[in-house]
């Protein structure tokens, strides 16, 4: 009787989806004979048995595409009455010996509790926030940091023929790594992360410095999480609403208006805010990001063959490793000091 393996792919979704289902799929066909399913629109697809065959020709084609074949929803099996004893049942009247579920925090983190009642899970990380522990990258990060650059190039040209800051908003509601990354490859002139609260009096500061020396406009790169200090100047920011998604996340927004608005006040500066929104994780995937997803594809269905289930793959150097589940989401990975503080040399 063949093996047969399911593939889901949960929560946003990101360039680099395709080339990991594209991976498993050709190895798992050609070299393993297995039956390969897809489940559709992420746990939904378990929990409600949505399902198809992916063969050869459904893989076809698809490396450079952005987003998931396979749909992908924020379901929540938790929010489900007895809704893991459900996919645990639905699991095996599918017939399926194994699961790859493509995710991120919240995705992992159900793969890893079904992994504890007895389902076959394998994990492959999957944000581009780059907030997984126990991996160095995850894919859709590269690809979403040159969006993030490429914007910034741009704002520069507008900022400076108007003599104005622009306020650019980018993802990230505990971690920075986008904000970071995508700001200093980007040159902006401050950068603001969840994991360092900022003083607006000393953003102001240094604008006010850099207007001093010559230059008339700046950019400024905010995390959607980034909050002021308490009792500070700005202090009153409000960037959440009242609303929950099905993971229990606040949604996040408006930091980029709400900064414009004070630095204007604050500087005399006219300023103006840029949010990127979805255009971060949009289009097609970078050539690194294939290649992780590629690399990452392969290494998951080599976990399903080697009956390792339970575990996480992971880039640690130039490798890939399997790391547990339960390590993989046990705490959100965020920006180290050393390299914020290289960051912060080219504020001003």
């Amino acid at each position: 009787m063949s093996v047969k393996v399911g593939i889901l792919t949960g929560g946003g979704d990101c360039p680099g989806l395709n080339p990991v289902i594209r991976a498993a799929v050709r190895k798992g066909i050609e070299v393993y004979k297995y039956d390969m399913i897809g489940l559709y629109h992420g746990w939904a697809g378990l929990m409600d048995k949505n399902c198809g065959p992916l063969d050869l020709r459904a893989v076809s084609g698809i490396l450079p595409r952005g987003g998931t074949i396979l749909g992908t929803s924020r379901t929540n099996p938790a929010k489900i009455e007895g809704g893991y004893e459900k996919a645990k049942q639905n699991f095996m009247e599918m017939g399926l010996d194994a699961l790859i579920a493509i995710g991120g925090e919240d995705t992992l983190g159900v793969a890893n509790k079904l992994n504890k009642i007895g389902v076959h899970v394998v994990g492959v990380p999957k944000t581009i926030d780059n907030d997984l522990s126990a991996t160095d990258f995850t894919f859709g990060f590269d690809t979403s940091v040159n969006i993030i650059m490429e914007a910034i190039d741009r704002l520069h040209t507008t900022a400076e023929s108007h003599d104005r800051v622009l306020v650019v908003e980018v993802m990230g509601r505990h971690a920075g790594w986008l904000a970071v990354y995508g700001g200093m490859a980007g040159g902006a002139d401050v950068i603001l992360i969840p994991e360092e609260k900022f003083d607006l009096t000393e953003v102001c500061q240094h604008l006010k410095k850099r207007h001093a020396g010559g230059k008339n406009f700046s950019i400024v790169v905010a995390a959607e999480g980034a909050l002021p200090k308490e009792g500070g100047v700005g202090s009153e920011f409000f960037t959440k609403d009242k609303s929950l998604d099905a993971f229990g996340h606040v949604k996040l927004g408006g930091i980029a208006d709400a900064l414009a608005k004070a630095i204007e006040k604050n500087t005399g500066f006219e300023t103006r805010s840029v949010v990127l929104g979805h255009l971060q994780r949009g289009g097609t995937p970078s050539a690194f990001d294939r290649v992780l997803g590629t690399r990452f594809g392969i290494a998951a269905i080599d976990l399903v063959h080697d009956k390792h289930f339970g575990k996480m793959v992971a880039l640690q150097g130039n490798k890939i490793v399997a790391v547990p589940l339960e390590k993989a989401v046990a705490k959100l990975k965020t920006v180290d000091k050393d390299l914020y503080d290289i960051a912060k040399v080219f504020f001003g």
